[in-house]
């Protein structure tokens, strides 16, 4: 079966397409550099020929609300088209847990915008939303950072590991479509300010890191209950620590 991966050289993209090829699967990686563009539909006709499924993994390059939500916006529905035309079978569209439930977050918003997209379309489909995976982690300390501080909510999150994503999209693209969202995360909800805490810690970097009730997500005041799944949700087997103690070998 040919599967198109857009964003297929990404972080998620290149595991998805690397398990696909595993399992026997013509899978093809599709973004800006192998000459695929969603924004602007160059080369979208060609890779799509012949596929029964698209999984859709790519990101914005920019996270200003505005520029975001035309990413999502533009490229979703070149995408979609462009899969109309080419009858394909079963789109998968990789989004995030909670993204309805914190309208604040610009980001937040663009993703609840491409899920509409992906159900008005009429191409067949199963939307993932997954939790935050660990590999982001350093990123977001690093985005609330000033001076030597880091201010994050003190909030529970239930992040996942990139493979265990990865794994998780992978089944769903060999699978028949729900026409619905099916939810993943990481088998154990911790603090965040305690998972960059201890990010930080293992690369020695000096930062302390304060987790305080109201400090902001992106954007966004989060509870408990913002950003992690369901109780039906698809869980992977790496816990935080075991994937912190693979990342530092």
């Amino acid at each position: 079966m040919k599967v198109v991966v857009i964003g297929g050289t990404g972080l998620i993209g290149g595991k998805v397409v690397r398990n696909l090829r595993a399992r026997g699967h013509e899978a093809v990686a599709a973004a800006t550099n192998t000459g695929v563009n969603t924004l602007t539909g160059e080369g979208l006709d060609a890779v799509l020929s012949g596929a029964q499924v698209v999984v859709d993994v790519a990101n914005s390059p920019s996270f200003d609300d505005a520029a975001v939500l035309a990413f999502f916006e533009t490229s979703g529905r070149n995408l979609l088209e462009a899969e109309t035309s080419a009858d394909v079978q079963h789109h998968v569209a990789l989004t995030i847990v909670g993204a309805d439930r914190l309208p604040t977050s610009g980001y937040l918003r663009a993703k609840v915008a491409q899920e509409k997209l992906v159900e008005a379309s009429g191409v067949p489909y199963t939307i993932v939303r997954s939790t935050q995976f660990f590999e982001f982690l350093r990123g977001i300390g690093d985005s609330a950072t000033d001076g030597g501080i880091v201010r994050l909510p003190s909030a529970r999150l239930q992040p996942i590991a990139a493979q265990d994503a990865a794994d998780a999209v992978s089944d769903v693209a060999l699978s028949d479509p729900v026409n619905g969202i099916i939810e993943i995360g990481g088998p154990e909800a911790i603090g965040l300010a305690d998972l960059v805490r201890d990010v930080l810690a293992a690369r020695n970097d000096p930062r302390t890191v304060l987790g305080e009730a109201h400090a902001r997500y992106f954007g966004a005041e989060i509870t408990d209950s913002s950003l992690t799944p369901g109780p039906d949700a698809r869980l992977g087997r790496t816990t935080f620590a075991e994937w912190l103690a693979a990342d530092r070998s």
